[in-house]
């Protein structure tokens, strides 16, 4: 995954935090319950963390850059597990976790496929009727301007359900809002 400077910026904000848990989060959780043990794929450098800790009695972010995972374990030390590793092939149990989230990351996921794995071992690592929910933006000139340098591979909201249903998802719905899209969906039961 590859970031350019200015979005590195962006994502390390005070801004960005602020926007995150008054606009973000609570759009994307709205009705959702985490349960006790929830799982974010990708936290970054934390924007997430406090919001998705109100929620949850246990959070873990799941990191694949090093460097931010280090970051992540030094500054959430007492409200994150920290473990590093790739969505797409998780070092995690089966069945561990009672929801699992990720927002305004799956564009930075390499391909297509890769994106379809990281679904797959989302419901794997979901216990029987846990939630998969997050956000991402919808693809624009905009979109594609502030992702230059970037790993950039846009999710269209228009083909994600079906997807989600392939990697065996249940109960899924997906809604598009002001340049981005917010998702959910079930693990049978």
């Amino acid at each position: 995954m590859a970031m350019n400077i200015w979005h590195r910026l962006l994502c390390r904000s005070t801004a960005w935090e602020w926007i995150t848990a008054t606009k973000i989060v609570p759009w994307v959780m709205r009705d959702i319950d985490l349960g006790a043990s929830a799982l974010e794929i990708g936290p970054g450098f934390g924007a997430n963390v406090s919001p998705l800790r109100e929620r949850a009695d246990s959070l873990t972010g799941l990191e694949i850059d090093p460097v931010l995972a280090a970051r992540l374990r030094t500054r959430f030390a007492a409200d994150l597990r920290v473990v590093d590793g790739d969505a797409t092939a998780m070092p995690l149990p089966d069945k561990e976790f009672d929801s699992v989230v990720c927002f305004t990351m799956l564009h930075h996921v390499p391909s297509p496929p890769q994106q379809d794995d990281l679904f797959a071992e989302a419901l794997r690592v979901l216990r029987p009727g846990g939630v998969f929910a997050g956000s991402d933006g919808l693809d624009s000139p905009l979109f594609r301007l502030q992702h230059l340098g970037d790993t950039c591979v846009p999710v269209p909201a228009d083909t994600l359900a079906d997807r989600l249903a392939v990697a065996g998802f249940t109960g899924i719905d997906v809604e598009t809002g002001l340049g981005m899209f917010r998702f959910r969906a079930e693990r049978p039961r």
